[in-house]
């Protein structure tokens, strides 16, 4: 499987999303609220935006995830 980012409009984005070739499963879409959002309403923190992907995360303790770590070939790759 293969992972994209897309950027831009919502037609950009549509628009590259349609050039890919193989099938698509799923997509994360990161919606900016208006600036005019009624008052008093709650922003989302950087931390909830990720909350409905907590279920699929993997969370390990003494991993290194430094860039070097993971950026280095490993024997027989």
């Amino acid at each position: 499987m293969k992972t994209h980012v897309l950027k831009g409009s919502k037609q950009e984005i549509a628009e590259n999303l349609a050039r890919i070739r193989g099938e698509v499963r799923e997509a994360i879409v990161f919606e900016e609220e208006p600036a005019s959002a009624a008052p008093g309403a709650r922003t989302q923190d950087a931390e909830d935006i990720f909350a409905e992907m907590r279920p699929f995360m993997v969370d390990v303790q003494d991993v290194d995830d430094s860039r070097e770590a993971i950026y280095t070939r490993m024997d027989g790759e």
